[in-house]
């Protein structure tokens, strides 16, 4: 730690409020804790738990820091007592516990990934939260496998655009919803079978007719949505729930949950332990890394920003104009 500068540049929520809240400020560098390691901050991508938390909606876990930014790519700066496997001048992505909109950021070592070869580091920075919510959610907890159907909300976020590609990568059929028709072909060109216009349609009915029922639902969504995705799901199918765009509140039937035996199930991410998401690395880079590698899927970038722009890169992201990730480089 001691070649290390003793201050950093960061950006910090100041207040709950809009994206005007978003400061950069300077702090001290971390001391990264016992099996963490110190990242030097490359890119960090903007995440929906972000905004939330900008917001005054979503706080971090009490032993997180409280700047934002759950994702990061860079190199390891410095390694805690404990850590095995990495060393200084290591290049690396990882889910952060927050803390990632700064020049570095302590992560705990079991949540951290070697850089895919061939990829730099914005497309690195891409990575993390993506990808662990997508393999922890679709395929740990939704049980997606080859020959199934699967229904994604929000094709065009970079959840959605993450999940249609692993989904066909692993020889699903993919549904999703969109919001225009720009977005339906830029969906339908990362391999979505069919892309559905949400505010022009019944999506519900006109899923229901191509498909005739599928066997998983991503829902980042609910409230409303809730119901109709259940009424969607074939016997024994999988609802898993990400988020609760539209509230938590929703009203369904037992009756259908009982008679189609069906599962609902969901997950939030950051407050899950070291362990939980040290397995989920472990599986993506078994799985989904050599799939990176090769090419067959991949991070998509809608725009990117400088650190010191964090404002304008939540705006950005809020208009939901994107099709895949907003960024930030440091």
């Amino acid at each position: 730690m001691s070649a290390l500068p003793a201050t950093m540049t960061c950006v910090e929520i100041t207040k709950a409020g809009g994206p005007e809240v978003l400061v950069p400020t300077t702090r001290p560098v971390p001391v990264p804790k016992a099996g963490e390691i110190l990242i030097k901050v490359a890119t960090t991508g903007i995440n929906r738990p972000d905004i939330a938390q900008r917001q005054g909606t979503y706080a971090p876990p009490p032993d997180a820091s409280d700047l934002p930014g759950l994702e990061a790519a860079g190199t390891v700066a410095a390694v805690a007592a404990g850590v095995t496997g990495w060393k200084v001048g290591d290049t690396v992505c990882a889910l952060t516990p927050g803390g990632s909109y700064a020049e570095y950021c302590a992560v705990p070592a079991p949540q951290c990934l070697p850089i895919p070869k061939g990829f730099d580091m914005l497309q690195a920075g891409a990575l993390p939260e993506n990808y662990f919510t997508v393999w922890h959610n679709l395929f740990e907890r939704g049980l997606l496998t080859s020959g199934e159907s699967v229904l994604i909300h929000g094709g065009a976020s970079g959840i959605g655009t993450t999940a249609i590609q692993l989904a066909k990568a692993f020889g699903a059929t993919v549904y999703t919803t969109v919001r225009t028709a720009e977005k339906a072909a830029a969906v339908k060109a990362l391999g979505a079978d069919h892309a559905i216009l949400y505010k022009d349609n019944d999506w519900a009915a006109e899923v229901k007719k191509l498909s005739g029922g599928v066997d998983v639902v991503l829902d980042m969504v609910a409230g409303d949505y809730l119901p109709k995705n259940l009424m969607l799901l074939k016997q024994d199918g999988r609802c898993v729930i990400i988020a609760v765009q539209l509230g938590p509140v929703a009203t369904v039937s037992a009756g259908i949950i009982m008679v189609n035996r069906l599962t609902v199930t969901g997950s939030t991410m950051r407050p899950q332990s070291i362990a939980n998401k040290g397995r989920m690395a472990r599986g993506l880079k078994d799985k989904v890394w050599p799939l990176l590698e090769s090419g067959k899927v991949k991070p998509i970038i809608y725009k990117t920003f400088p650190l010191r722009e964090a404002a304008a890169a939540h705006a950005e992201l809020e208009r939901a104009d994107h099709v895949g990730k907003v960024m930030l480089t440091v």
